[in-house]
């Protein structure tokens, strides 16, 4: 009987979580939403936000498992499935050059990252989920991070609020400059740059759009090869934690890996997806449901993030954004550039 109130609780917190991100859907729809590329994630995790920060005290404490299952095993579901927008073909279509680019900016990114990070004494959690977020995918990638680790939910909030202010930024500034010739570089340069910089796969679809076809088509697949190289990094991640946990141990024992499966799953379908063989329509449902997943998931990290906890970690995540914001501009653009000039 214990259990059946557990799992009814349980179950009220998730549906609490599933209504907040169908009202996010709805209003990612809307004109002024679209038109500044926002995904239901994103409202998401703002609706969440301002639940914790005005009603989370009435919330029955009963509920709050529900709130984690949708931010830990959703998430891992979300990510697995995130897959089906991805095939190895990508890599062949925009060749072995524009792939270097993307492995120099994630590598780069990461290390001058953990390198601003510890000279602004962050917590290194925080740095490695903003660092992560503006590397690969933005919020995406921040939660497959966070999945990793497993840590504190404002820590990941304070991250995808990084990403998500910069990438906006991005996705206004490429076209503009582009468009006046301050990025002077050839439609396929200029799809290499933005698809291996900008943040999210949404910023560069926008910016892509914005200049044009010839642009956004480079910029996309190598911005999904971008998205690929999630899974080496996770891993590599959970390496060191299991590493940093070893160094902290009292009997000197090994650190467990606790390798991340779903990103091994995440892996597995885009192989899967590769073979084509699941009509189309069947695989944007899929990609449907999945970024219904991802909201879910962004809304329930929402919900547990106050703004004390903002204030918490300070001004300096923002600063480290934007030291990597600069990176991914002028280290991107000469790049793109020199390797494919």
């Amino acid at each position: 009987m214990q259990i059946s109130e557990k799992r009814s609780s349980m179950l009220h917190g998730v549906l609490l979580i599933t209504l907040f991100s169908c009202a996010a859907f709805y209003i990612g729809e809307m004109d002024f939403v679209t038109s500044l590329r926002l995904s239901p994630m994103i409202v998401g995790i703002v609706l969440g936000m301002l639940y914790a920060n005005s009603l989370r005290n009435n919330l029955p404490e009963t509920w709050v498992p529900g709130i984690q299952f949708c931010s830990k095993r959703i998430l891992r579901l979300g990510i697995i499935l995130y897959g089906f927008r991805l095939t190895f073909q990508d890599v062949t279509a925009v060749g072995l050059t524009a792939v270097m680019v993307d492995a120099i900016i994630v590598v780069g990114t990461l290390a001058i990252g953990m390198f601003v990070g510890r000279l602004l004494k962050m917590d290194k959690e925080i740095t490695l989920l903003t660092s992560v977020g503006s590397a690969i995918c933005g919020a995406a990638a921040v939660l497959g991070a966070e999945s990793a680790i497993r840590t504190k939910a404002y820590k990941t909030a304070v991250a995808v609020s990084t990403v998500v202010i910069f990438g906006t930024l991005s996705m206004f500034l490429y076209p503009v400059l582009y468009r006046n010739g301050v990025f002077d570089l050839t439609p396929e340069q200029m799809g290499i740059f933005a698809g291996s910089t900008i943040h999210e796969v949404a910023h560069v679809v926008g910016a892509g759009n914005a200049m044009g076809e010839s642009v956004s088509s480079i910029a996309i697949i190598v911005k999904m090869i971008r998205v690929m190289m999630l899974v080496p990094v996770l891993l590599v991640i959970t390496w060191f934690v299991a590493r940093a946990a070893a160094g902290k141990s009292d009997m000197g024992e090994k650190g467990k890996i606790n390798i991340p499966w779903f990103a091994i799953l995440f892996l597995v379908v885009i192989g899967f997806n590769s073979f084509d063989l699941l009509p189309e329509s069947v695989v944007n449902f899929i990609n449907t449901f999945d970024t219904f997943l991802l909201t879910m998931a962004m809304t329930a990290l929402g919900a547990e993030t106050s703004i004390e906890k903002f204030k918490k970690a300070g001004a300096k995540p923002f600063v480290l954004a934007l030291m990597l914001q600069l990176w991914l501009i002028f280290g991107g653009f000469s790049l793109a550039k020199w390797m494919m000039g």
